[in-house]
């Protein structure tokens, strides 16, 4: 990484003076506003400050995000449409609900377009409705999971989503999804770039796993990971009241595991994580299940808890077929796991009790709670102030505690995923008790 990754691209040089110099109140505090070079530090160790310093290298750093006093699009005259895409999360209405609110109350914007259904909303062909969005309409839909506007999933005409946008003359497009919403965004911004139009592309990342790269933490995580913890606190009461009972729990996770290893964390009370990003074993003597086995015998239950896209390697055609957006579709280790506990018991005449939970689609369309609520409110409000500014092909990030700007091409090169030589993980393993490897010699 370089410098120069994390420029921001913008549409042009502010002229119009914000109105949130104004103030109906004299006592009024004044906007700390952000300029173009105040930064965030990506890596803020010692280490790094000396290495830099020393070799002279301009350290690694991502552009502040906050309200600008100058903007490159007049409000009066601004249009903006609004997209949700991929899998629900919590949050996405709050969200909606927080660019409406700083579009029309801070920046007096009235003209919002809700796109409904994701991207198939701007194709033409699909005939899907286009909803007008007040600060009104969208007052109490927080309280409420999944999307007012709804979503999809796959890649759709760029060329006819350009086309719609200029026919509908919207001058900022806000993209709230993942990894491949933000590609798809990106695809956008290069063909409004090809046509020289003033159209800004705005991403809001949205992931349930917290798998987008430099990214310290996206909404609906936190909620996601709460109300799994709930979950497994009570799966683990089923499992405690039988003899040899197991209690196995498969949460999200595709390629990450961050959900898991944050519920196991949060309850205290999980005894296997199992993520994609370790493999694992089922046989031999330090598979998985004589790892298993030892434990019921030593304590007499047992609470797994297996990201979605964990073991993998166990499957022998996995990584073959891909879904509508382009992600490798995972085998079902949960179903998997359970079937191979049983038979492997029934084998070896071991009696045991096992209770298999999928949670996925309760976690996922669940309200977002207090911190989330909050923490989607300003994202919602940095996108505005950053769009309206000019900038554009960037999305509002978190890293330190503080919010940031980044081209979305740099958050989607490549997934976060958890260490397993990192603080995280081995604070999972010291509170499972689980061995450092499942793996045979």
């Amino acid at each position: 990484m370089k410098f120069e990754d994390f420029i921001v691209t913008t549409l042009g040089k502010g002229s119009v003076e914000t109105p949130l110099k104004h103030s109906h109140r004299e006592d009024s505090p004044i906007y700390k506003f952000v300029k173009d070079d105040e930064r965030i530090i990506y890596d803020t160790s010692l280490e790094y400050f000396l290495r830099t310093r020393e070799s002279g290298e301009m350290p690694v750093s991502f552009e502040k995000a906050g309200p600008f006093e100058k903007l490159f699009f007049e409000p009066a005259k601004t249009k903006v449409a609004i997209v949700t895409c991929g899998g629900l999360c919590p949050g996405l209405n709050n969200v909606i609900r927080s660019l409406v609110n700083e579009l029309f109350y801070r920046y007096s914007i009235g003209r919002i377009l809700g796109i409904k259904y994701g991207f198939e909303g701007l194709v033409s062909s699909y005939n899907h409705p286009v909803i007008e969005l007040t600060a009104p309409m969208v007052s109490n839909i927080h309280l409420i999971g999944g999307s007012v506007l709804g979503s999809s999933r796959g890649n759709q005409d760029v060329e006819k989503i350009v086309d719609t946008l200029e026919i509908m003359n919207i001058n900022i497009l806000f993209c709230i999804g993942g990894d491949g919403t933000l590609r798809g965004a990106h695809d956008i911004y290069k063909e409004i770039e090809k046509r020289k139009l003033k159209i800004s592309i705005a991403g809001i990342p949205k992931t349930i796993d917290n798998d987008i790269d430099l990214i310290q933490k996206s909404f609906g995580f936190e909620t996601a990971f709460s109300v799994a913890r709930d979950i497994i606190r009570n799966a683990h009461n089923e499992a405690a009241g039988a003899n040899n009972g197991i209690a196995l729990i498969k949460v999200m996770g595709r390629d990450s595991g961050f959900i898991a290893a944050s519920a196991a964390l949060a309850v205290q009370e999980v005894n296997f994580v199992l993520v994609p990003e370790s493999d694992f074993d089922l046989y031999g003597t330090r598979g998985f299940l004589k790892v298993l086995r030892k434990r019921l015998e030593d304590r007499k239950h047992a609470v797994i808890v297996v990201a979605e896209g964990a073991g993998q390697n166990l499957f022998e055609d996995a990584g073959n077929e891909k879904d509508a957006s382009g992600n490798i579709k995972h085998k079902d280790i949960g179903v998997y796991l359970k079937d191979k506990i049983a038979e492997e018991f029934k084998n070896k005449d071991f009696p045991h009790s096992i209770r298999y939970i999928d949670p996925s689609y309760i976690i996922r369309s669940t309200p977002a709670n207090a911190n989330d609520s909050k923490f989607c409110s300003l994202l919602g409000q940095n996108a505005v102030h950053a769009a309206l500014a000019g900038k554009t092909d960037f999305v509002v990030g978190f890293w330190n505690d503080q919010f940031t700007l980044m081209p979305i091409p740099m958050v989607t090169s490549k997934r976060k995923k958890i260490d397993t030589e990192g603080e995280l993980w081995w604070n999972v393993l010291e509170a499972t008790g689980q061995p450092v490897s499942m793996k045979n010699p």
